[in-house]
């Protein structure tokens, strides 16, 4: 793990112990009709300079797709524009479903 990702176990405590986060999904609109994790804000078209402002930033942004590699260069990007706190769900939501709530339908 390096310091761009967050594994789920750690996000699942994040979230457990009511820390604000910014939950952004970076998968498609289908993907999104599979399964999703609550709380979260889909972005399927990616983010730039336009929507980057809807985010509310002063929380940590912590993005996902399905198996951690689209949300990864998402926070590469995000890092490059000045949001320190932007990390990757490593495994995305498949990893979610596998270890942390198994109710999250694997595609």
């Amino acid at each position: 793990m390096n310091d761009l990702e967050i594994s789920t176990a750690e996000l699942k405590h994040r979230l457990d112990s009511g820390e604000k986060l910014v939950l952004v999904d970076v998968r498609e609109p289908w993907e999104n009709a599979q399964c999703r994790i609550e709380g979260r804000r889909p972005h399927p078209d990616g983010l730039d300079s336009s929507n980057l402002q809807k985010l509310d930033t002063d929380e940590p942004v912590i993005c996902f797709c399905h198996h951690g590699m689209r949300s990864l260069d998402v926070v590469n990007w995000l890092r490059q524009q000045g949001i320190s706190t932007a990390k990757s769900l490593a495994g995305g939501i498949d990893r979610w479903s596998l270890e942390i709530d198994p109710k999250v339908p694997r595609y």
